[in-house]
């Protein structure tokens, strides 16, 4: 039986430790009632697949906090490019991708190569050495630990429950609340 998109993230946040936490498209919708603090941040972009880059440039710019981005199967397929940026750019991002099979907020259609593609090997065909891929809940609560921990990047890959009949979630703060917020709680010069 294949885990729900809350019970992946509620393993996650139990393993989050201070790292922040990057949530897109459904997770957006799901997160805050899990967690809601300065470090997470719901990325609701005009375009789809870019999460994995803005966690890549905050975890290159804070090394010594680290960055989960959790991305949707979707999103992966918008730029699976990112991958071979993200190897060839060593740092602290964990990039979970939550696999529905599915456009989940955009009407429920199959994504593109839905069942075919096999974003684990992709990630370690473009050089991410650490990856993972967890189809029950019981072997992500088991792996959670490990993968979430050590050097990055890291890549894992979670089988989860499609949800039909979804929208676009809101994010839970506007954009620049959120950016302030975690400016502030990473002690960095406020931008705006």
């Amino acid at each position: 039986m294949l885990m729900s998109q809350r019970q992946a993230l509620e393993v996650l946040a139990k393993h989050r430790a201070d790292r922040i936490v990057i949530t897109t498209m459904s997770a957006v919708g799901i997160w805050p009632s899990i967690s809601d603090t300065p470090l997470d941040f719901a990325y609701l972009p005009s375009t789809m697949g870019q999460g994995p880059s803005l966690g890549l440039g905050l975890a290159l710019a804070q090394p010594s906090r680290g960055v989960v981005v959790v991305n949707g199967d979707g999103c992966m397929l918008m730029n699976l490019g990112c991958l071979v940026t993200i190897a060839g750019h060593p740092a602290d991002l964990f990039l979970l991708v939550l696999d529905n099979g599915i456009y989940e907020v955009t009407g429920g259609q199959p994504t593109a190569g839905s069942g075919r593609i096999d974003f684990a090997g992709a990630a370690r065909s473009s050089g991410i050495r650490r990856v993972y891929a967890f189809d029950t809940l019981s072997d992500w609560e088991e792996g959670a630990a490990e993968a979430l921990t050590g050097a990055g990047p890291v890549f894992i890959v979670l089988k989860v429950e499609a949800r039909y009949g979804q929208k676009t979630p809101k994010a839970p703060h506007p954009i620049r609340e959120q950016i302030r917020s975690l400016q502030q709680a990473l002690g960095v010069e406020q931008l705006f």
